[in-house]
């Protein structure tokens, strides 16, 4: 069997890390997510939290803040986290077939010729129903369009920035899938379909 990486890219609140998890189930994978946050926040020293606040999206929405990430050392922060974040992926992705969650591991990978990449979004209704019942984001419940908003932006800048690609566009892609449409079980089952059929050729 070839070794096949799967990466999965998802809007916030769509259900991607779910899906993500169930595929690696079926197929029998280890599933990187919050391990990576770990492993980066054990190699550089900085807080978790802060790693993981640091490593897929933005600090602050607005343009500036968003390049310098409020001053110049921040910023600094912020790209040694990207430089151990591409490191750990690559790492974790020659020790054998896997799925990875967010992180820009579809551009960090995007050398290898063994990745199903994978874009996974949803409807803004759907999205905020997940972030206000599911995340029990608190500021949700007050304002769940703003935070999507929000979430949205950081995480597109800081994907802009550090690959030079836009978020979400399916160029970049193999499969871009609705989780509103199909529902996450259906979703999984299409990843794991493709996956397999990548594999056997």
């Amino acid at each position: 069997m070839k070794n096949t990486i799967i990466t999965i890219s998802r809007q916030y609140g769509s259900a991607g890390r779910a899906i993500g998890h169930q595929v690696a189930e079926k197929l029998g994978l280890e599933c990187y997510d919050s391990q990576i946050i770990t492993k980066i926040a054990e190699e550089s020293g900085f807080d978790a939290d802060y790693v993981r606040k640091n490593s897929e999206t933005t600090a602050e929405s607005g343009f500036f803040a968003s390049l310098t990430g409020m001053d110049l050392y921040t910023f600094s922060n912020r790209d040694t986290i990207w430089i151990l974040q591409s490191k750990i992926i690559n790492e974790l992705a020659e020790k054998g077939p896997c799925v990875i969650v967010g992180r820009c591991a579809d551009y960090i990978l995007r050398d290898r010729f063994d990745l199903l990449r994978v874009f996974v979004y949803a409807d803004n209704e759907d999205r905020i129903r997940r972030i206000t019942e599911e995340y029990k984001e608190a500021e949700a419940g007050k304002h769940p369009e703003k935070v999507l908003a929000a979430n949205d932006k950081r995480r597109a800048t800081y994907y802009d920035i550090y690959t030079d690609q836009k978020f979400g566009d399916y160029h970049y892609y193999d499969m871009c899938l609705s989780s509103s449409a199909l529902g996450i079980d259906t979703c999984a089952h299409m990843i794991t379909e493709a996956y397999e059929k990548k594999t056997a050729e």
